[in-house]
């Protein structure tokens, strides 16, 4: 079993502000502009061979798998995005450049929004 270092022990804590502005593993950024969605996903040091992005039933998959022969590691990437809107599946385009992953989801113009107005009583 190992122990802990000393030097942990005593820096427990201590850095809680600095933690509070971490981004916990949120490696995308997603938004809506003009009549698309723009999904940006952080991948450094994949190959876009190494890359898949699919669309399925509504769902968008990002998955990738990367060997480091030189320092023996592996690393992989999964993730799913759903979108609010009806997307033209047609017109998805994906582009990997600089380590940044960027797929422009456009949103169809012919969708038809289902549901029912909820009255908002006050």
């Amino acid at each position: 079993m190992a122990l802990p270092r000393p030097a942990n022990a005593w820096n427990g804590g201590l850095d809680l502000p600095s933690r509070l502005f971490e981004r916990d593993g949120t490696d995308y950024e997603l938004y809506e502009q003009d009549d698309e969605f723009v999904l940006t996903v952080e991948l450094p040091g994949f190959d876009p061979a190494e890359l898949t992005v699919t669309w399925d039933d509504g769902m968008l998959n990002v998955s990738g798998e990367h060997e480091d022969e030189t320092r023996g590691t592996r690393r992989t990437y999964h993730r799913r995005f759903r979108f609010p809107k009806t997307i033209d599946d047609e017109e998805i385009e994906a582009e990997y450049e600089n380590g940044i992953l960027t797929v422009r989801l456009p949103i169809a113009v012919d969708a038809v929004m289902t549901g029912t107005e909820i009255e908002i009583e006050s």
